[in-house]
C-alpha cells in the first residue's frame, strides 16, 4: 500500500468528461483544484500545491489546529526541559504507516536526519539546526538535544515540511516515487497535472474518517471547476482565483469558505546584482509601489496590505514601516542619489497557475515602477519551472507567494540568517537581520519577543532586499451535501478529516 502510479497529463478536457461520466458516490469526496503537486517528497516540496496534497498523507509530531495552537500529530505528548536545551516526546502508541508498520523512534530520528543532512537539500532545514543529537531510549520515546534553548522549534515541527517516513524509505530511496505515511489518507494513484485517488487510511490513529476517500481533478481553469460544482460533478474544491470565488455565493446550493490566510504575496529583489545592489535603489522600488493598487488589481481589494509578520500575534502595523504609503518623489529622489536617474531594464519572473494574480501583480507592479525608470520585463513560466529558478536563486525579481507560519523565527530563519539554507534566494543578509532573528529564537519572554521582531520588521523593510505586499484569503468552495470542513489560517486541507456527505 502506498506505491503511487504515476501516469501521463491527460487535458483538462478529459477530465471534465470523466467528471460528467462518474458515478455520484456518497462516499467519496469529488474534489478539484487548478494546480497540482510538483512532487512527491514531503521534505523537499516548497510549492503550497504540493503541501496541500502531501498534509494528508503524511504527519509530523504536532501539527498546528484553525486556532494556531500547537496540537498532538504522530506525538501525543511532549516537554521541554528546565533550560530548553531537551526536547522530548512520547509517541502516540497507536500511530502506524499506512503500510501497517507502526510508527517507532527509529523513524523520527532517521527522518529527522535525513533534514538535517545537506545533501537532502530539505526545504526546512535551518529550522532545526539547534539539534545535536536524538536519542531514543525507548519504543515510544524521541529525545532531542539541543545546543541552546529554540522557542520555535516546536512550531516548526508542526510543518509537513518535518513529516516524520519510514526509515526503511529513506534507506531504500523511495520517498518521491511510494508514499507511505501515517497520515490520513493513502495515494493510490496520481497522474501529474490531471488527477489523484486517495483512500482512507485505515491504521490511522487519528480515528476513523466518514468518507472512504477522495477523487481529486486538476483543472487549470477555475470557471470549469465552478461549472462542475454547479452540476454537482464536483462536491467540494480549492478556488484560487478571488474573482471565481465571489462568484460562488451566487449560485444556490453552494458554500464559500473564506479564510485570512499567513502566506504573503511579495516581490523578491535580487540584491546581489546589478542596480539592485544599492540600498537606495531597493528602497526607491519600495518607495515607488503602491501596495493597495496591487492588492485591488490583482485581488479585487481581497486581503490587505502586510508588512514581513503576518500572524496576528507579532504583525506591525504597516504605517510604521518604511515608505508603505507611495512617494514617487521621494523615489525618483533615490534613484538620482544612486546614480540611477535615468533608470535601468531588469527582469520579473511569475508563475501561471500560482497564484493565479502572479501576471495581474507583474503587470501593476510594472507600470508602477515605469514611473521611476525602470523597465520591467514579465517572464511568464510553468509553475515547476518558476520553482526550480526560484530554488537556484535564478532572478532579478520575483512575483512570490511565500508560505507563513505562526513563528516569525520558523518563518523567516531560512531567508534571513546567515545559516539559511534559503538565503541564497533571498539574495541579502546583514549582520543585525541575522542577531535579531536569532535573539529571538533564544527569548522566552512573549513581550520582550515581540519587541525583538518588531525591530526585524522595521529594519527588513527599510533595507528593502524585498517589497512586502498584501495577505489574501483561502477559499474553499462546496456543494450543500458537504459538511464540516473547517479552515485554517495556514491554508491547510486537513480540515478534510472531519468532512460528511449527505444526500
Amino acid at each position: 500500500m502506498g506505491r503511487v502510479q504515476i501516469k501521463t497529463i491527460a487535458s483538462a478536457l478529459a477530465i471534465a468528461a470523466a467528471l460528467a461520466a462518474a458515478p455520484a458516490s456518497a462516499e467519496t469526496l469529488k474534489m478539484a483544484w487548478s494546480q497540482d503537486a510538483t512532487g512527491l517528497d514531503p521534505h523537499k516540496q516548497t510549492a503550497f500545491a504540493s503541501i496541500r496534497l502531501l498534509e494528508l498523507v503524511y504527519e509530523p509530531l504536532v501539527r498546528t489546529d484553525a486556532e494556531l495552537n500547537v496540537v498532538p500529530a504522530i506525538a501525543s505528548s511532549w516537554e521541554f526541559s528546565e533550560d530548553g536545551k531537551t526536547l522530548t516526546f512520547k509517541l502516540d502508541p497507536n500511530a502506524k504507516f499506512s503500510n501497517g508498520d507502526k510508527v517507532m523512534p527509529v523513524d523520527v530520528k532517521a527522518s529527522f536526519e535525513r533534514i538535517l543532512d545537506e545533501a537532502t537539500s530539505a526545504a526546512a532545514r535551518s529550522n532545526f539546526l539547534s539539534i545535536e543529537t536524538i536519542d531514543t531510549p525507548d519504543d515510544e520515546t524521541v529525545v532531542f538535544n539541543l545546543s541552546q534553548p529554540d522557542v520555535p522549534l516546536l512550531t516548526a515541527m508542526s510543518s509537513i515540511n518535518a513529516a516524520i517516513v519510514p526509515a526503511s524509505a529513506i534507506e531504500a530511496g523511495t520517498l518521491g516515487t511510494e508514499t507511505i505515511g501515517s497520515g490520513p489518507f493513502v495515494l493510490d494513484n496520481w497522474e501529474p497535472n490531471s488527477s489523484e485517488t486517495l483512500t482512507a487510511n485505515e491504521n490511522w490513529a487519528g480515528g476513523e474518517l466518514a468518507i472512504d476517500g477522495l477523487d481529486i481533478s486538476v483543472l487549470p481553469d477555475e470557471t470549469a471547476i465552478l461549472a462542475s460544482l454547479r452540476t454537482g460533478q464536483v462536491d467540494f474544491a480549492l478556488i484560487n482565483d478571488p474573482l471565481v470565488a465571489t462568484l460562488v455565493p451566487s449560485n444556490p446550493g453552494l458554500t464559500l469558505d473564506r479564510e485570512p490566510v499567513l502566506s504573503y504575496h511579495v516581490l523578491q529583489l535580487n540584491a546581489e546584482e546589478g542596480a539592485m545592489k544599492e540600498l537606495k535603489v531597493r528602497q526607491a522600488i519600495s518607495c515607488a509601489i503602491d501596495r493597495q493598487d496591487v492588492l485591488d488589481a490583482a485581488l479585487l481589494g481581497e486581503g490587505k496590505v502586510t508588512g514581513p509578520l503576518t500572524m496576528p500575534a507579532f504583525a506591525t502595523d504597516p504605517s510604521e514601516l518604511f515608505c508603505y504609503t507611495q512617494d514617487l518623489d521621494k523615489a525618483k529622489a533615490l534613484m538620482e542619489e544612486a546614480d540611477y536617474a535615468d533608470g535601468f531594464s531588469a527582469k520579473v519572473m511569475a508563475a501561471t497557475g500560482e497564484p493565479p494574480t502572479a501576471a495581474a501583480e507583474a503587470q501593476v507592479i510594472q507600470s508602477q515602477l515605469a514611473e521611476i525608470g525602470i523597465d520591467l520585463e514579465i517572464e511568464m513560466m510553468e509553475l515547476n519551472v518558476y520553482i526550480d529558478r526560484w530554488l537556484k536563486g535564478d532572478f532579478d525579481m520575483a512575483v512570490a507567494l511565500n508560505g507563513g507560519r505562526t513563528d516569525p523565527y520558523t518563518m523567516y530563519n531560512r531567508y534571513w540568517t546567515k545559516d539559511g539554507n534559503l538565503n541564497h534566494v533571498a539574495h541579502y543578509i546583514d549582520d543585525e537581520l541575522d542577531t535579531l532573528m536569532n535573539e529571538g529564537r533564544v527569548e522566552t519572554d512573549p513581550a520582550r519577543r515581540k519587541e525583538i521582531f518588531a525591530e526585524f520588521s522595521k529594519h527588513i523593510t527599510e533595507v528593502s532586499p524585498w517589497v512586502w505586499l498584501y495577505t489574501g484569503y483561502s477559499y474553499t468552495a462546496s456543494t450543500d451535501k458537504v459538511k464540516g470542513f473547517e479552515a485554517t489560517p495556514t491554508g491547510s486541507l486537513f480540515g478534510l478529516t472531519a468532512v460528511t456527505i449527505g444526500e
